[in-house]
């Protein structure tokens, strides 16, 4: 619950969203990377990444507390899915950037390509989900 608080207290008119489409998809080896390099860079000891099965957030120094980001800004988010689409797989489908962020220079791809980067991936490089057209339109005869 403290986690929510936190992100809607971040939330204001200065943010910049953006779905990534088609979403990146980080192989099963990549993902496996990115969760071990974001557990050794976790704000609780002094990093910079606060992470869960649904959402990545970027701030810009450690949190004061195991459960307190005190002065700590959030810079960015990574709205994630664990085990899609397929079960050790990773994907990656909207970013967010604060305002706090984007005055420290972030922007969609740079925080993007961060996580990415622990896998050794990027946006530019990292596989896409495959989109298929909409189904027909359902008519009554």
């Amino acid at each position: 619950m403290a986690d929510d608080v936190m992100l809607f207290d971040a939330l204001d008119e200065g943010e910049v969203t953006e779905v990534i489409r088609p979403a990146a998809i980080m192989p099963e080896n990549a993902a496996r990377a990115v969760l071990g390099e974001m557990a050794m860079r976790d704000v609780r000891a002094g990093g910079t990444w606060h992470t869960t099965p649904v959402l990545w957030r970027r701030y810009d120094r450690g949190w004061d507390s195991m459960g307190d980001a005190g002065e700590a800004k959030l810079l960015g988010s990574l709205q994630v899915a664990y085990g899609t689409p397929t079960r050790y797989e990773i994907t990656v489908y909207r970013c967010t950037i604060t305002r706090e962020g984007q005055e420290a220079g972030w922007d969609v791809m740079s925080l993007t390509n961060e996580a990415l980067g622990f896998g050794g991936l990027d946006l530019a490089t990292c596989p896409r989900a495959q989109l298929s057209a909409p189904p027909q339109r359902f008519r009554m005869r």
